[in-house]
């Protein structure tokens, strides 16, 4: 029997709606390239501790060729049993199902039986499919369990999905959030534009997975026309953060995510301080996602910081040309120079070895 989002725990389904940080969680290796179950949960212990609502595991953070390698059950379980065990609190837990239909719906089956509360569906591999194809193919996924929309950019093998796509998976009732990543103005408002023309306001929540603006798209208020011809303006706000950049510096970002919140609930003007840190998060993303080239270095750039943290070992990911750039890694440095407060170092020095026990 499929999970309807009715059936999920109520204070799962109000943290998703009132908008959490939720990191997309990275895979630690060691140096033969093999799961580092060690420092994997340790990862998990740190988002957890941080304040993360919850955790986005499989996606394209976790590298999607963990189900070439057999690391995808694994690494599911792994996340699922670490925050059950380790949090005193219940953690929102994502799951990333990606391929053709059949083996996302299989992988969303396996979340569901693993205590997953909803899956990021990824439609790289539907390219070239029709607009009622991706639909399709998206209500098979939520047929067993609630899903969130992935607008992935183009760049690391998303594809164009314009608002009247958006329409349509709005209107699929067991959709429950959008992660909006086009890293594009124009196309996140088409996610918008989607989401009111289907009335699905209320039921669906966006993430910001937009890495460029992250502060920028949570402070911001759009107002969304119903129709072309209608008087009718929806606000709409994006409430949370489903994020690889957040799978670094957690702590910080928690914290950024709540003093956004508390600027919203209190309305009026935004404190310039406040809008200053959109360029200034930007620019340490710049670094990490290794944007000079292109984005090749983005999982190895996360990797990066988390070894400089004591939490990785190295920066190995499953593909051997996969790595930082170069010049990234004085990027790096010039970021830990430049906005020293935005790092939570001292957070993870203080708690590491407990994580790592």
């Amino acid at each position: 029997m499929g999970l309807h989002h009715s059936e999920l725990p109520p204070e799962i389904l109000a943290t998703l709606r009132r908008g959490a940080v939720i990191p997309a969680h990275p895979l630690a290796l060691d140096a033969s390239r093999s799961l580092d179950p060690r420092r994997q949960r340790a990862l998990t212990r740190y988002y957890l501790d941080a304040g993360s609502g919850g955790l986005a595991v499989g996606v394209h953070t976790t590298q999607f060729a963990i189900r070439e390698t057999g690391l995808y059950k694994p690494v599911l379980e792994a996340a699922a049993r670490e925050a059950a065990d380790w949090a005193n609190r219940p953690a929102v837990m994502v799951a990333g199902v990606a391929g053709r239909t059949a083996q996302a719906v299989g992988e969303a089956q396996l979340a569901r039986d693993l205590g997953y509360h909803a899956v990021l569906v990824s439609m790289g591999a539907m390219r070239g499919a029709s607009g009622d194809e991706l639909i399709e193919h998206c209500k098979a996924v939520a047929a067993e369990m609630p899903i969130i929309g992935f607008y992935m950019q183009t760049a690391v093998g998303g594809i164009e999905l314009d608002a009247s796509f958006w329409q349509r998976f709005s209107s699929i009732d067991n959709a429950v959030a959008i992660k909006v990543a086009p890293f594009n103005r124009y196309r996140t408002l088409d996610v918008m534009r989607g989401v009111v023309a289907a009335g699905a306001e209320e039921r669906i929540t966006l993430y910001t997975g937009n890495d460029d603006h992250i502060v920028a798209d949570l402070i911001t208020p759009f107002d969304i026309p119903r129709a072309r011809h209608s008087d009718e303006t929806v606000r709409m706000r994006f409430r949370g953060g489903l994020l690889g950049h957040w799978s670094v510096w957690t702590r910080k970002a928690v914290e950024l995510l709540d003093r956004i919140h508390a600027a919203v609930e209190v309305g009026g003007p935004v404190p310039a301080d406040l809008m200053a840190l959109d360029a200034r998060v930007t620019d340490c993303n710049a670094a990490f996602f290794d944007v000079a080239n292109n984005f090749h270095g983005c999982i190895a750039g996360c990797h990066e910081v988390l070894r400089r943290q004591g939490l990785l070992e190295g920066i190995w990911c499953l593909d051997p040309e996969e790595g930082l750039s170069p010049g990234q890694a004085a990027e790096i440095d010039r970021i830990y120079a430049a906005h020293p407060d935005l790092a939570d170092d001292d957070f993870v020095a203080a708690n590491r070895e407990r994580w790592l026990s």
